[in-house]
């Protein structure tokens, strides 16, 4: 078995790759092992290699972090390479002993816990009045942010919120059947505040159906159907720069909210749930949430031993 056709000849490529990103199920991880993987067949393309080995994987990991990437972004990049590597074995597009030698390759070491950055109660609350609410432009943007502080959506949940989404449970607003991450579903409770911020762009800009939150042209014109994820995280960038939070990263607003609900006396499993994290790890990693060994809670629990 020739494994050079692998990554060589374009038609086995394509269609490799195609299943790889048909085996996982969230559009986000499809978006990001396509790009790793176009960057993997580039840099083979580059130089004469020794095929798809474990020789080969092993260099890419290393010149991976010659490009100084952080040890998340190299996770997942070789990450999609064990893929690429099992779905080309299980399709007899390479030796199985060749995929297991890549399988063994090591990823980057995960040292520690990101500590990421949340903002305080009164910065979240700078970030939030930044808008010009005056203008149609403003009002969305306030309420998209209402949303991401509110609500602890994603920027891609954000983006493809529906009128649909947002119905009365229990007597409260809320958003239901909110696909997530891995193709979860959850329902978010919905702040009062934050659907005042949603009627108070919807009313104005005419949206009763459909997405949410739509393009805003010059003019302060509504148009298109929906609003881009990257259009969500420059607006977040562009007025955390503004309220005076300069560097903010990608999930600080879901970390804020996250953080904001433990402070206000949310139970961890709550705000999993309202996160939709798989496991609560997670949402402690979200929190910063370290063992606290000199007040620990079972510290209150009121037995006896009697002698």
């Amino acid at each position: 078995m020739n494994d050079l056709t692998v990554v060589e000849k374009p038609a086995q490529w394509d269609r490799l790759k195609q299943m790889v990103l048909d085996s996982v199920s969230s559009p986000i991880t499809k978006r990001v092992y396509n790009m790793a993987l176009d960057e993997f067949l580039a840099w083979f393309r580059q130089a004469p290699r020794p095929g798809f080995t474990k020789a080969t994987v092993s260099a890419w990991r290393v010149s991976l972090e010659e490009r100084r990437l952080g040890s998340s972004s190299i996770i997942v990049r070789m990450s999609a390479i064990r893929k690429l590597a099992a779905e080309a074995a299980d399709n007899g597009m390479l030796a199985p002993e060749l995929a297991s030698g890549i399988a063994r390759v090591k990823s980057a070491k995960s040292v520690g816990i990101r500590a990421g950055n949340w903002l305080s109660a009164r910065q979240a609350q700078n970030l939030l009045n930044a808008p010009d609410i005056t203008t149609l432009k403003g009002l969305r943007d306030r309420a998209i942010l209402a949303v991401l502080f509110g609500c602890g959506l994603r920027r891609s949940e954000v983006a493809a919120l529906t009128f649909t989404h947002v119905q009365q449970r229990d007597g409260r607003w809320c958003i239901v059947d909110l696909f997530g991450k891995h193709g979860r579903v959850r329902t978010v409770p919905m702040p009062n505040w934050v659907k005042v911020a949603i009627d108070s762009w919807a009313a104005p800009a005419r949206l009763t159906d459909g997405h949410i939150f739509r393009p805003v042209l010059r003019g302060d014109r509504v148009a298109g159907e929906r609003l881009g994820e990257k259009v969500v995280w420059q607006m977040l960038r562009e007025y955390a720069a503004e309220a005076g939070v300069p560097g903010i990263a990608r999930h600080d607003a879901r970390r804020t909210c996250a953080k904001l609900c433990r402070a206000a006396g949310g139970e961890l499993e709550q705000i999993q749930m309202l996160l939709g994290h798989a496991s609560v790890q997670t949402t402690e990693r979200y929190l910063g949430t370290k063992q606290d060994l000199v007040h620990p809670p079972n510290d209150a629990i009121r037995l006896r031993i009697t002698a």
